[in-house]
């Protein structure tokens, strides 16, 4: 059984990776333990928004590679542990039984050669499921360069994989992880996407059927925004991603001047989680949102700033203009723009109705007319200013789930 000792350093060792999302699987109980259907995973998130309801845990932090940023690196002086697959499947197995976890993320550092590493993941996720009868959910964290073979059937077993691109860019990733390079991490993603989309059309559901993910470190290198949205965007469409999700940069290494010595912050990373749902479901491009040498406006979202940039598309005719306009007001969401296009069949909307739909009128208003009435400002510079101005009340910040509760709920209710 794995000690104590052993499990804090391996899952200490796993906490900076965020894709372990456990949406998504429709994997089924067939006579085992667990259930990954959509009923069977119940998400608890953290205070900054990562979920708990997996065990995410290492294989092994004894690492060959020396990647600078990452806190495994060779050449880091921390305690070193890994486990066997038996001793990961009876520790599933155990906190399963006690509703303690909902699933497992299994990654590991690269422990003597790619293959090697791969083959234990094997091992474990094949016993797990065959011989301990585990059908509930699980993410697996593919390593690039392994071979294709053990990546294929690995696949097939679990419900989730990640190939992190971890740098935006292949001269960051030369510099900073030299052993490291961007088509062997593309290579195997390319390959499962085309593995999926196959057995999609064979009916095999069980091929990956909750897809893939990735990571980007935001801030360990100099890329601009820009660059990592349009990087983020090619990724959803070759390789059909499921997530991209980002990761600020926390120093892990102050011995190299390649590496910032100060924390990125949580404000970038949230700018580009909002440009990043502009693209999946705002139908924006990266092209639209910001220039590739440009980076996010931290002061306003990024609808907002593109509308402060494309003045000349409003103020929109809130009776009249289509949805796939409607959603580009800064304070509209879908939600509420499915709620304008359903009501204004019978009667005619003005500004009362909107604020009982729950728009955000405070960015709104300076984007929209009621029956050709306009109350907003027009000039780009004042309506920046009254932006600023709202999102600084306190009924425009943003609450986590352990404030105060004798901050107005009011303050709750808000349109991206």
């Amino acid at each position: 059984m794995l000690d104590e000792e052993r499990l804090k350093i391996l899952t200490e060792s796993a906490k900076y990776d965020v894709s372990c999302s456990s949406s998504g699987s429709d994997r089924r109980n067939v006579g085992g333990t667990g259930n990954a259907a959509y009923g069977g995973i119940c998400h608890s998130f953290t205070q900054d928004g990562r979920c708990i309801s997996l065990m995410k845990i290492l294989l092994s932090n004894k690492c060959v590679y020396n990647c600078l940023y990452c806190v495994n690196r060779r050449s880091n002086d921390v305690p070193r542990a890994s486990a066997t697959p038996d001793e990961i499947c009876m520790l599933v197995m155990s906190f399963y039984k006690r509703n303690y976890i909902e699933g497992l993320f299994l990654s590991s550092a690269i422990e003597k050669s790619p293959d090697h590493t791969m083959e234990l993941l094997l091992e474990t996720v094949t016993r797990l499921r065959k011989l301990y009868g585990f059908n509930g959910y699980i993410h697996l964290k593919g390593i690039p360069g392994a071979d294709s073979l053990l990546l294929e059937r690995a696949a097939n077993l679990v419900d989730r994989m990640s190939f992190n691109i971890e740098l935006p860019s292949e001269k960051s990733l030369r510099l900073l992880a030299p052993q490291k390079s961007a088509s062997a991490i593309l290579t195997p993603m390319k390959e499962m996407a085309e593995s999926r989309f196959a057995a999609r059309a064979e009916n095999n559901k069980k091929f990956l059927p909750a897809g893939q993910t990735t990571q980007m470190i935001v801030g360990a290198s100099p890329e601009h925004d820009g660059r990592i949205i349009r990087l983020t965007e090619a990724l959803y469409k070759k390789y059909s991603l499921k997530r991209v999700y980002f990761s600020s940069y926390v120093p892990t290494n102050t011995t190299t001047p390649l590496l910032p010595t100060t924390p990125v912050g949580l404000l970038r990373e949230h700018r580009l989680y909002q440009a990043d749902w502009l693209l999946r479901f705002y139908g924006f491009s990266a092209a639209e949102i910001l220039d590739s040498d440009e980076d996010l406006d931290v002061n306003f979202d990024p609808k907002c700033g593109w509308a402060l940039k494309h003045m000349e598309n409003f103020p929109v005719e809130i009776n009249t203009a289509p949805p796939e306009m409607l959603v580009r007001v800064p304070g509209i969401g879908f939600v509420t723009a499915n709620k304008i296009v359903r009501a204004r069949k019978f009667s005619s909307l003005d500004f009362n109705d909107l604020y009982k739909m729950r728009v955000v009128m405070k960015r709104a208003v300076h984007f929209i007319t009621c029956n050709g009435k306009f109350c907003g400002q027009t000039r780009p510079a004042a309506v920046k200013n009254l932006l600023l101005l709202a999102d600084r009340a306190q009924n425009a910040e943003q609450l986590s789930l352990f404030s105060s509760p004798e901050i107005s709920t009011s303050a709750l209710i808000g349109q991206f």
